[in-house]
């Protein structure tokens, strides 16, 4: 069983059909936890460390064999969380980072929310240092786009990252950093690679859940 954890309920159905798509037949267990990410705004992402433990931890118990955090605000907690309790925690978008990482030098990375910009521009960091290439990143937030997903304008969202990918330059690569931007990226003709998250993670994290044979429950604390 694959454990996903998120902070907002509109993911649920996307990785449903994600797994349909990319591993029939996997178990997932949503967990669905928003109030992580409003303390993790206002306080910063250290201020839920020890409620996404206890998440890992519970979905552990539950048998999960692994865990997807699809929030890439909490995205470098989740995963030391995981390490600490011998539990492989992949966050969304790491595979992304490293694709974008691969596509080229200036990557332009777009935000609805903006702390995002900091977990999403030290994991970029990490996979140019993996990858031995030297990248320069560029942050664009988009305007007004959180407030409309907040008012569950998914069409308005959608319309305002479109907007925004059309008006970027001179880049290499441009990130969505937030895995709710991704139907921005469908069938959009930007010029240049536009990379989003759910479905390289799900598949990653998929496959990971298949594989790790190593793992057998908790570390003990």
């Amino acid at each position: 069983m694959l454990a996903l954890l998120h902070t907002s309920p509109v993911h649920v159905p996307v990785f449903d059909t994600l797994r349909d798509e990319e591993a029939p037949g996997l178990a997932l267990h949503h967990l669905v936890r928003p109030e992580l990410l409003d303390r993790a705004r206002a306080q910063g992402p250290d201020a839920v460390t020890e409620d996404v433990s206890a998440a890992l931890a519970a979905a552990a118990q539950d048998g999960a064999r692994a865990m997807l955090c699809t929030c890439s605000t909490i995205g470098s907690v989740a995963e030391a969380a995981g390490a600490a309790l011998g539990l492989p925690v992949l966050r969304v978008d790491r595979p992304m980072a490293a694709a974008a990482v691969a596509a080229g030098p200036r990557i332009t990375v777009l935000a609805a929310v903006e702390s995002t910009f900091a977990p999403t521009g030290a994991l970029i960091a990490q996979e140019a240092d993996r990858a031995g290439r030297a990248v320069s990143v560029r942050n664009v937030l988009v305007p007004d786009a959180w407030e409309r997903f907040e008012a569950s304008d998914g069409d308005g969202y959608r319309a305002a990252v479109v907007s925004a990918v059309r008006e970027i330059r001179d880049a290499d690569v441009i990130v969505l950093a937030q895995a709710s931007m991704a139907p921005a990226a469908e069938g959009l003709a930007a010029g240049v690679p536009v990379l989003s998250s759910p479905r390289p993670g799900l598949r990653a994290a998929a496959q990971r859940a298949a594989s790790d044979s190593s793992f057998s429950g908790l570390r003990t604390m």
